[in-house]
């Protein structure tokens, strides 16, 4: 049941995707060319209503099955929720880093441990 409303939610998904940018925007976008020059059986503005409609059914239709997905997968996890796999675990201590030794120690031992003073000024 499941693979079967998976398959149904990509088709829309993808049927949505198309009609929209099937739909004629601002700029001319990917119209469907025609603005109402010829004397077909639709013209441009009964196209673009048809469109319109067409995709509020599809917008419909995919929200719907998402809804789906979603219950049936609340009922096939029943009690999983994530609250529920928190454990009471031990607080481990947070780790600290090492001190360094307060003495002369950290000098290179080219210094000799004497300070180092600034030359004279001229």
């Amino acid at each position: 049941m499941e693979n079967v409303i998976l398959v149904i939610h990509l088709i829309l998904a993808l049927a949505l995707i198309g009609v929209v940018l099937l739909q004629r925007s601002e700029g001319g976008g990917l119209g469907m060319g025609g603005g109402g020059g010829g004397g077909g059986a639709m013209t441009g503005r009964a196209a673009a209503d048809a469109l319109t409609k067409l995709t509020w059914i599809l917008a419909i239709a995919f929200i719907a099955t998402s809804i789906t997905m979603t219950i049936i997968a609340a009922k096939n996890a029943a009690g999983s929720s994530v609250l529920d796999r928190v454990v009471d675990a031990p607080v481990e201590q947070p780790v600290t880093a090492p001190v360094a030794p307060a003495t002369d120690d950290l000098l290179p031992p080219s210094a000799g441990n004497t300070p180092i003073t600034p030359p004279p000024a001229d």
